[in-house]
């Protein structure tokens, strides 16, 4: 049998290219190589180890005739054009846990940098001044750190800060409040933490929602003084209003070592004498470099060589044999949760899946982690299938599959309940004819297909609603592809699944939710 051939197309460790030597894959060593280059070679390759150096986009891809596997060492994926990777059927992983404490220490670092003034220190001493006077900083003890996001990097942050005697308040959607209790720190919403903290740290991948999270209008409900730190994603805060809240003296200080445009040669925020910059060395330690290139070796191994999946970004967790039967359920799984996770806003702390019918004879773990992924996708854009179940319990949500092997109305269905600090929220779907269906909402019957673009509302069902929902959609120029309804009774709670051509924005919903009787109005893509 001929032995995989990998190509390390950007520098891994010694100890990383042993792995592939000793588990029997042949490899090859070119790094540095330009776009054209990569085209030229790529197609002699089964597998590809990368870090964020080689750029894989759709041409190069196009050009991979045999390649089934990239491999990111590192978190980040922005180098890699997965939709197209996933046309082809390539698999794509990461190593999304190998420097969570490079990162967090990092942020560390760059809280005191900002707290002592260090840097400016620095370079005014060693210029020959004595400017003792000048430097004048704050203790952190006592001080009230705000997490924006708790996840893996924000909980050692969290961790460390505690043994400085700092208090410690976070703002995660999903950090559950017993998660959150056996951290040490108190849960809150980000209101409550823009008022209250003196250090903000951020650690929460950048999504539509969490773009600009710390917008002009949320940096001016920050204290006075607030130190800002950001080693997570550019993008997460207003850099030009972050500026001018730091020219007016409502910031104390940022420490920032990630921008929105990289690399950064100019941003708003430099040249300011209260800002701290590095480029990108979060991750940038010998011993991260080494657990994530160690990482990815043993990932491209195993897959070439036995085919197992370990943190794959685009490819689930489901055997050949498996697979025809798994395929059509995994994707109903990842739309039922999707579908979940867009419609819950609060902290979760249980989800429970429950399979009926024939399909509570398969393999669910797959479904399970499917269900996972697309409920914790809208605030976590790097989640997948296999690293979801981790995320859940990392972040104490309990997780509980159910089985019955009779479904009273299908031959399937799984319905998904999320347990959230404001009460329970179930949905339901099956599968017919191969596709997807929504066939459960607040306990309601109804019969929707999945459109890319859906509108949720939630309404007294009274005359005339449904009229006055095509007009305002008429007049935005949406048009309505699918329109399904479900209610308890006349009068009574109703539910509309509209598929529509374009996701509405912001101003069409407020307009939605202002209609009579209108009680929840949400845009879901799929």
């Amino acid at each position: 049998m001929t032995a995989p051939r990998v190509l390390i197309a950007d520098k891994l460790s010694p100890a990383a290219v042993d792995i592939f030597k000793n588990r029997g894959v042949d490899f090859d060593i070119k790094v540095g190589l330009s776009k054209d280059e990569l085209i030229a070679v790529i197609g002699d390759y089964d597998g590809i180890a990368i870090r964020s150096g080689a750029k894989l986009d759709k041409d190069v891809i196009a050009a991979a005739h045999k390649l089934q596997v990239i491999a990111r060492a590192g978190i980040g994926v922005d180098n890699v054009d997965i939709p197209a990777a996933t046309a082809k059927g390539v698999v794509v992983m990461n190593t999304p846990f190998g420097n969570s404490i490079t990162t967090a220490e990092h942020a560390i670092a760059m809280m005191f940098a900002l707290a002592r003034q260090l840097p400016a220190a620095d370079a005014s001493t060693q210029a020959g001044k004595w400017e003792k006077n000048r430097f004048m900083g704050v203790e952190l003890y006592a001080k009230t750190l705000g997490l924006i996001g708790a996840g893996n990097i924000g909980g050692i942050v969290a961790d460390r800060a505690l043994g400085l005697k700092m208090k410690v308040v976070a703002y995660d959607p999903f950090l559950s409040p017993e998660r959150a209790i056996e951290m040490g720190v108190e849960k809150v919403e980000l209101e409550d933490l823009l008022a209250r903290a003196d250090v903000i740290t951020l650690h929460t991948p950048l999504t539509d929602k969490t773009r600009n999270i710390l917008s002009a209008e949320n940096l001016a409900k920050t204290k006075k003084g607030v130190l800002i730190v950001n080693c997570a994603r550019g993008g997460l805060v207003d850099e030009v209003a972050l500026r001018k809240l730091l020219d007016d003296g409502h910031v104390g200080g940022a420490a920032f070592d990630v921008f929105v445009t990289e690399p950064a040669k100019e941003n708003p925020l430099f040249g300011s004498d209260k800002v701290v910059a590095t480029p990108h060395l979060g991750a940038s330690t010998s011993e991260a470099q080494e657990n994530v290139a160690l990482q990815v070796a043993e990932q491209v191994s195993d897959y070439l060589l036995t085919g197992a999946v370990t943190n794959a970004l685009n490819s689930p967790s489901i055997t050949a044999e498996e697979a025809p039967k798994l395929k059509p359920f995994v994707a109903l799984a990842e739309k039922i949760g999707a579908l979940a996770g867009q419609m819950v806003d609060f902290g979760i702390s249980a989800i429970d899946i429950a399979f009926e019918g024939e399909v509570s004879k398969l393999n669910v773990k797959p479904m399970t982690s499917a269900a996972l992924a697309g409920i914790l996708k809208p605030m976590l854009a790097e989640i997948n299938m296999v690293s979801a179940p981790a995320v859940a319990k990392e972040r104490g949500i309990t997780v509980s599959e159910s089985r019955q092997e009779v479904s009273p109305t299908y031959d399937s269905l799984m319905r998904i309940t999320i347990t959230t600090e404001k009460g329970k929220r179930a949905f339901a779907g099956t599968v017919i004819a191969g596709a997807p269906r929504i066939v459960e909402v607040k306990g309601m019957e109804l019969d929707a297909g999945f459109s890319p673009a859906m509108l949720y509302i939630n309404n007294l069902d009274k005359p005339g609603f449904i009229g006055a929902l095509g007009m305002l959609l008429g007049e935005a120029g949406v048009n309505i592809a699918t329109f399904n309804l479900g209610r308890v009774s006349a009068d009574e709670d109703a539910i509309a699944l509209v598929g529509v051509d374009q996701a509405p924005d912001e101003a069409l919903l407020a307009k939605i939710q202002a209609l009579p009787h209108v009680k929840e109005a949400r845009a879901l893509t799929f």
